[in-house]
């Protein structure tokens, strides 16, 4: 049997701890006890030649989806029984079928319970927004990677799949709902007493402009805070004891945690990657952790 691995960092605030591993993510999730893990919310290589520092992107397709469902199979015996695992999975648009294929490498082991569309980059036309909106021309914001191509348009969007163990995890849509356009609404539906509704599958979440990724983030693939965020709070703040990310990366998901303040349990192979999503933890926990072990 492989030598137990011990946290590379580990930092406290209050009764929550926020553990950082530096390893393969397959090895550190066939550690932890079952059942551990409320939530997971993770986006893992996508296989499409991304120059990640420590990780060879490059994999024969096979391979990768067979990679994939394993660490995948480890992720679901650490999930809880009503627990979640949001996955992030994009594309590109010579290789469509990415996405796709990563769910259904789930597929044996989770049940594919909501489908969430992050978008990035919208364009709303004044005339279709309606007079409620105040629009006075059209608008168009967001973030996107534009493409120069005669096939394909420009790729606006990426899927956050939402798994759990049996389909039948409640979760808290008011905790990111929206308010009521129609405010009437509220006094003649008794769900609506709350003067919020179900946000639906379409989540709008640009990126931070930044003027130099080498320098501001130092990552090719990361996703903003407030993506796994939002997805804590869909689960259902009150039921998460401990939350990871199996390809910690930047530290998104740990700074998400320590904003909401649940424990998290990060895993990376890249030790640059991982001391940056240290140091972004630690940031969001200021003034400072209790304590801490290096």
């Amino acid at each position: 049997m492989p030598p137990r691995l011990q946290p590379h960092t580990t930092l406290t605030s209050g009764d929550r701890t926020y553990r950082f591993f530096l390893g393969d993510c397959l090895d550190v999730l066939d550690q932890l006890p079952q059942g551990s893990l409320d939530v997971i919310v993770t986006s893992p290589p996508y296989n499409l030649g991304i120059r990640y520092a420590s990780y060879d992107d490059t994999m024969p397709r096979d391979a990768y989806l067979a990679w994939t469902s394993e660490w995948i199979r480890r992720a679901a015996a650490a999930l809880s029984p009503e627990g979640s695992l949001f996955l992030n999975v994009g594309a590109k648009p010579a290789d469509p079928w990415t996405a796709i294929d990563v769910a259904q490498a789930a597929r044996q082991h989770l049940r594919l319970q909501n489908t969430i569309h992050w978008i990035k980059s919208i364009a709303i036309e004044k005339d279709l927004a309606g007079s409620r909106s105040g629009l006075t021309r059209d608008l168009a914001v967001g973030h996107y990677k534009p493409i120069n191509s005669p096939r394909f348009m420009h790729d606006c969007q990426e899927f956050i799949f939402h798994f759990t163990p049996e389909g039948r995890t409640p979760i808290d849509r008011q905790a990111v709902g929206v308010e009521y356009q129609d405010r009437s609404n509220i006094g003649r539906w008794r769900k609506a007493s709350s003067g919020l509704r179900c946000r639906g599958n379409t989540w709008f979440i640009p990126y931070e402009t930044i003027q130099s990724r080498e320098k501001e983030r130092p990552h090719p693939a990361t996703f903003p805070p407030r993506l796994p965020e939002m997805c804590l709070r869909l689960h259902g703040l009150d039921r998460i004891r401990t939350a990871a990310d199996p390809f910690c990366g930047l530290g998104s998901t740990a700074v998400a945690c320590a904003r909401v303040g649940v424990s998290f349990v990060g895993m990376e192979i890249d030790a640059d990657y991982l001391q940056e999503s240290v140091n972004r933890t630690r940031a969001a926990l200021e003034p400072g952790p209790a304590a801490e072990r290096d």
